[in-house]
């Protein structure tokens, strides 16, 4: 099987289910950009260490890039049809464990903090603000799923803790905001 159809060369793109749409349509911008938020995990994770905890990092991270691209899916199906799988609440509950588990070895924030640190953090800060766009585009989509926009709400607070944890285990000092910034 060929990797090109040509069937984009026109500007339109199909749905699930087969719907011809323009590859500007809201649900195409919305999963293309719950993809560029799976990528820049992905190369996050790539820049994780072989370390006990980085492994274990990285099996949750997988995780949600699994269920990430299963929300693509829904946003690509068009109203009044169903995927057969479908996001349900244990999905989000495994961010906020998650959350909760990395947050409890962080130092309290008492200031902001800034995109940055170590490498795979400031990937994952990234992903971070590609997952807010990717809310932002979706509440736009009529009838769209609301565990999908839960979902994505969550996953830019998981990334952000992602991003610190990883900076703490790797023993990276956080860049913070500086009252002073002159």
């Amino acid at each position: 099987m060929k990797i090109y159809t040509k069937t984009g060369d026109k500007g339109t793109t199909s749905l699930i289910f087969g719907e011809r749409v323009s590859k500007n349509d809201v649900r195409v911008d919305a999963y293309g950009t719950c993809d560029e938020a799976n990528s820049m995990i992905g190369f996050g994770v790539s820049l994780l260490p072989r370390e006990e905890w980085a492994e274990k990092a990285t099996t949750a991270m997988q995780k949600v890039q699994t269920v990430l691209f299963h929300v693509g899916a829904e946003l690509a199906t068009p109203a009044g049809k169903e995927v057969a799988w479908k996001l349900k609440e244990e999905d989000i509950s495994f961010l906020e464990e998650t959350i909760d588990q990395w947050q409890e070895g962080l130092k309290p924030l008492k200031q902001f903090v800034l995109p940055g640190g170590s490498p795979s953090a400031s990937a994952l800060h990234t992903a971070r603000t590609i997952a807010r766009r990717a809310e932002r585009i979706a509440v736009e989509i009529e009838g769209v799923n609301p565990l999908v926009l839960s979902y994505l709400n969550r996953l830019s607070d998981f990334l952000f803790v992602a991003a610190r944890y990883v900076n703490e285990q790797m023993k990276v000092t956080e860049p913070i905001l500086h009252e002073d910034h002159s």
